[in-house]
């Protein structure tokens, strides 16, 4: 089984949703796999989003996702819920659902990013069962526990600042002497009554005799033995790596992993006989920001060029 469109747009994230919202007011008819396992992207796990140009009481992530798939729809955009599971890049084609193939001239890649993980035994096993990377999907089932949080940056002071509200302690694990939070998300975590940041620490082995985590065990710069920290959940909030699976070996990477594009351009470097029309935006080409804004950005320059390039096809052929 196969089909065929002009444009295709693979994630359904900021980015995605920008890019379509961009190429169907330029009078294309952008399909975009928004996937099925999260549709929206780490949006639809944010709970109030402040720094989003155009609300200025804050919204919630869920939300802005659901205004920004209603805009892209409204100009004709089709959104898919299915998975693209292959890319052929030079054959220009993708894999949905492991069944079927489309072919398309344009495709705009924003496959995002995913949480890295602690690399600890039991880790995979725990989580759903102690240990979470979404403190806003999990925090209310830990009501009155107490908690910790591994990171020292913005998400993880976020992850902190939200349990909060449900927890009875939240203690932050960060590996370094300082905070790498902007002064504005560590102050709030700091003034937070029921957080406690520790520095210069390490977790080492989760502990969960009944399969469920009932302790951190960790090192401290500040003793020469490990300490143990009871907890019933443990959330990660320590980076995250850009989905690149489809398309390795196939495009070029930089040395943090993204996509690589010509320079502000969303277009990627290549011979026009290998990736003619690939395109790429968001978190999957960005290894500094990861905001909602930027990704929006990087969507709508993704947007402008594909529609700009299917112009080109068309006039072209003519």
């Amino acid at each position: 089984m196969s089909s065929s469109h002009a444009l295709v747009i693979i994630g359904g994230g900021p980015a995605a949703l920008t890019a379509a919202i961009y190429a169907a007011r330029a009078g294309h008819t952008p399909v975009v796999y928004v996937g099925t396992a999260q549709p929206g992207g780490d949006l639809t796990t944010t709970t109030e989003v402040d720094n989003f140009p155009g609300f200025p009481e804050g919204i919630q992530g869920p939300e802005l996702i659901e205004n920004m798939m209603a805009q892209a729809a409204r100009f004709g955009a089709v959104l898919e819920f299915a998975d693209v599971t292959a890319i052929d890049v030079e054959g220009q084609a993708i894999t949905v659902d492991g069944v079927y193939e489309v072919s398309y001239d344009a495709v705009i890649v924003t496959t995002g990013s995913e949480h890295r993980k602690l690399g600890l035994a039991q880790e995979a096993e725990l989580t759903g069962s102690g240990v979470s990377y979404c403190a806003t999907c999990d925090g209310v089932f830990f009501k009155d526990e107490n908690v910790a949080v591994v990171g020292g940056g913005d998400s993880a002071m976020e992850e902190a600042i939200f349990l909060a509200k449900h927890a009875a302690k939240v203690t932050v694990l960060v590996r370094g002497a300082t905070l790498r939070a902007s002064k504005a998300m560590a102050a709030r975590a700091e003034q937070t009554p029921n957080i406690e940041i520790l520095y210069s620490v390490v977790p080492i082995e989760l502990v969960a005799p009944a399969g469920r985590l009932e302790a951190v065990r960790f090192e401290s710069a500040e003793h020469d033995h490990p300490e143990w920290l009871d907890v019933t959940g443990l959330f990660v909030a320590i980076g995250s790596d850009p989905r690149t699976d489809l398309i390795r070996g196939q495009v070029s990477l930089t040395e943090h992993g993204t996509i690589a594009t010509l320079g502000r351009s969303a277009r990627v470097p290549s011979d026009q006989h290998r990736t003619p029309g690939f395109f790429a935006a968001g978190d999957v080409i960005d290894h500094s920001y990861r905001q909602a804004i930027t990704a929006a950005g990087s969507g709508a320059v993704a947007g402008i060029e594909a529609a700009e390039y299917l112009d080109e096809l068309s006039e072209a052929s003519r």
